[in-house]
């Protein structure tokens, strides 16, 4: 197996890497140690497409920020990815607080940051009802959005491998040797060989890059913790809420999701698991406690799950992309935390001129950056349902009633470029078991879907890949 770029790394960040390489000339693999694509940070964080008042001026993150939230709305309009401008609140509480808006106005302004207005505790309480009466006023940023980074994630790669990409799922890297003109990567699959490599391993970065003997960097594990509401909560937000800052991060937030959900977190805790992704009651506690500050109408028993995630803090507080200094072949993208969603787009074109620096990038004569839109059962008509079901029976039965998802859907899932091979990966596809009851309903019926589209028994399918099996064996 040898490729031209090897992509480290199947997150938000890498799959839009080799997505915008799959339309030129040259073979691009994508490797991803998890059993699907979006494992890692992308899956578990807050979503937010942030306008770029909080980054440092002069910084990567700033630059990249600000250059990847304008092409947001883009990307995902030609891949068909739900993405929603819905804007955002910094709020505060004291004076005191109102001169860190200020701050973050300025910042934002040189930024280049646009839509950036600072407002009063009334027009706080005219925008969003649900708001604390202790607010005395915000910074509003308008050009700020929400985006599903799983499906942002999921379509690129979808796209990637439509183009020619190859993507190889449960390939952990775990060697990396230098032979002078390429580089030979073992893998949990076998050897991969490949001129140039993309470092792009979220929370386990810096390990990669030690592998390729570059120890220029230390990556920093910081859990958050979140909460997340059903849609009848929804109405309690319509635009992103922030309270101010502190030096671990944007602090807990408020948001609706573009699928209407509503989520509150998260915690910041540096810890010592890349992969820690356990809840706690303290940390759990934290969120709301945090949370009912900024819109104390918030209940938990609205909350259908928790869960947490893993951001990749770098040691030098900036974005870590570039040549490695021990390489001329191997380029880092590490230390991708918050604003790392909203940069990726600006990332992906970032990384490819780097590239074309060293290799001859030529467009193909035949490509498409584009991914035709999925289709989505619960937002048709029924017209168009009833048309559909016509052509495909199989678009008629619902499998998960909470979200109203199809048979036919879950199969296109299963059937896309690089397409579901777990039950998780048809829930981030579909939508089929994130709703009120979790997948108790309409869970073994997906387990069943998988296998026979899979053509394996049932005891092979698993939850998230490795060891989640969900069934073990026959008891008849």
């Amino acid at each position: 197996m040898k490729y031209d770029v090897a992509v480290i790394g199947g997150g938000v960040s890498g799959a839009l890497i080799a997505r915008e390489l799959s339309a030129y000339d040259i073979s691009v693999v994508l490797l991803e140690r998890a059993n699907d694509v979006a494992m890692g940070t992308t899956k578990a964080n807050s979503a937010i497409v942030h306008g770029g008042f909080d980054a440092v001026p002069g910084t990567l993150k700033a630059k990249l920020n600000v250059e990847g939230t304008r092409l947001m709305p883009v990307i995902c309009k030609d891949m068909n990815v739900p993405f929603r401008n819905n804007g955002s609140l910094v709020l505060a509480f004291s004076e005191e607080e109102m001169q860190t808006v200020k701050k973050l106005y300025d910042r934002g302004i040189q930024n280049g940051v646009s839509g950036l207005e600072i407002i009063d505790g009334a027009k706080v309480k005219e925008l969003e009802p649900h708001t604390s009466d202790e607010v005395v006023g915000a910074l509003y940023c308008k050009s700020s959005g929400i985006v599903c980074p799983y499906e942002l994630t999921i379509a690129a790669t979808e796209v990637a491998v439509t183009n020619g990409a190859e993507f190889i799922r449960n390939c952990e890297v775990t060697a990396i040797k230098d032979t002078g003109d390429c580089y030979t990567l073992t893998t949990t699959v076998g050897e991969i060989e490949a001129g140039y490599v993309i470092n792009a391993a979220g929370t386990h970065a810096d390990e990669v890059a030690r592998m390729a003997g570059d120890d220029s960097f230390e990556i920093i594990n910081r859990k958050g913790e979140y909460y997340l509401l059903d849609k009848s909560y929804g109405y309690l937000a319509d635009r992103t809420i922030f309270q101010c800052p502190n030096p671990m991060g944007k602090g807990v937030l408020v948001t609706p999701t573009v699928d209407g959900n509503l989520l509150v977190g998260p915690t910041a805790l540096d810890v010592d698991g890349k992969d820690d992704t356990d809840t706690t009651p303290e940390g759990l506690e934290a969120v709301i406690a945090k949370a009912l500050k900024s819109v104390p109408e918030i209940n938990l028993r609205g909350a259908i799950t928790s869960f947490a995630g893993v951001r990749a803090h770098p040691d030098n507080d900036d974005f870590i992309i570039g040549w490695s200094e021990k390489s001329d072949r191997f380029i880092n993208v590490a230390g991708i935390e918050s604003p790392g969603l909203s940069a990726a787009p600006a990332i992906a074109v970032y990384v490819k001129e780097l590239l074309a620096q060293k290799l001859a990038l030529n467009e193909k004569q035949s490509f498409t950056m584009t991914r035709p839109a999925p289709v989505r059962f619960r937002h048709m008509t029924a017209s168009e349902r009833e048309a559909l079901i016509k052509k495909n029976p199989a678009y008629g039965r619902i499998i998960c009633r909470c979200e109203t998802i199809t048979e036919g859907e879950i199969i296109d899932a299963i059937h896309a470029p690089a397409g579901a091979r777990d039950v998780d990966g048809v829930k981030r596809r579909t939508r089929a078991g994130m709703g009120r009851c979790q997948g108790g309903f309409c869970g073994s019926k997906v387990v069943e879907i998988l296998a026979r589209e899979l053509g394996v028994e049932m005891n092979e399918i698993t939850k998230f890949g490795g060891g989640s099996k969900i069934i073990y064996e026959r008891t008849k």
